[in-house]
């Protein structure tokens, strides 16, 4: 796994950017695996400015979520289609038609995930997957004890995450019990992983992911299955990293070729 340690949330949306302005250069009818929540915002930002300054076309990108709130209104302003839709669609010049999101008010949740995974497989899979992670190691909806085989699925949300999510709603009881959200082995499935974390909030759950066992206990410590996972962190989230110099190190003398 590269680890790629910066000074603060700027530096790490910048960087993050990179990488996915690099994969889009290469082929132009990328497919990115758009994340939401707060860590990949300013990948968002700085991507929206590169496209607005001329610099980065993301016309031809096809998106596919991460994830889904079940039960939510259609419309409802914090459902992920509405967010991905305000401030990921519109801002980076993306195709509505080609933004995929699991219908997290189908009928049958279980034909609906099968379906996702489909539209997934028929689009020749993920080419960069952007990931956040949450306090608790998770990544998408994947609460520990995730299988690190499992595809996209309903799961119940843990009360932590509702927690932390309870801050984009008017009450903690209106977050969702419940949502559709890409497996572990759905993520995997994509050819390049990209985490991004900031703040001490995530400190404990980065060094867990990267440095500790693998475990379903830290559904995000999946990423060291990966053959190209990125992880890119500011000092904050950084700082329970025992190898942290050396991440630095290497990043500081990495070859100019294997940069985005």
């Amino acid at each position: 796994m590269e680890v790629i340690v910066l000074l603060g949330p700027d530096d790490v949306a910048r960087v993050a950017a990179d990488v996915v302005a690099g994969v889009v250069r290469r082929r132009p009818g990328a497919v990115l695996g758009l994340a939401t929540g707060s860590s990949p915002v300013g990948v968002y930002a700085e991507l929206a400015r590169r496209v607005a300054a001329g610099e980065l076309d993301l016309s031809g990108v096809s998106g596919f979520a991460l994830d889904e709130y079940v039960g939510l209104p259609a419309g409802h302003p914090e459902s992920y289609a509405a967010v991905l839709a305000r401030d990921v669609t519109g801002p980076l010049g993306l195709d509505p038609a080609r933004v995929h999101v699991p219908d997290g008010r189908a009928a049958d949740l279980e034909a609906a995930a099968e379906d996702y995974e489909q539209a997934i497989a028929a689009a020749g899979g993920v080419d960069v997957q952007l990931l956040g992670i949450g306090a608790n190691g998770h990544i998408g909806f994947n609460e520990p004890t995730s299988s690190f085989g499992s595809r996209t699925r309903l799961k119940t949300l843990a009360p932590r995450t509702r927690a932390d999510n309870a801050r984009f709603f008017a009450s903690p009881d209106e977050v969702p019990m419940h949502c559709l959200t890409q497996g572990l082995g759905t993520i995997l499935g994509a050819r390049r992983l990209l985490l991004v974390a900031q703040g001490s909030a995530k400190a404990e759950a980065v060094a867990a992911a990267v440095e500790g066992p693998l475990t379903s206990m830290c559904p995000a410590s999946a990423l060291q299955l990966h053959p190209r996972a990125t992880v890119v962190v500011d000092e904050a989230a950084a700082v329970r990293l025992t190898l942290l110099d050396h991440y630095r190190q290497v990043y500081a003398h990495k070859p100019a070729w294997q940069r985005p």
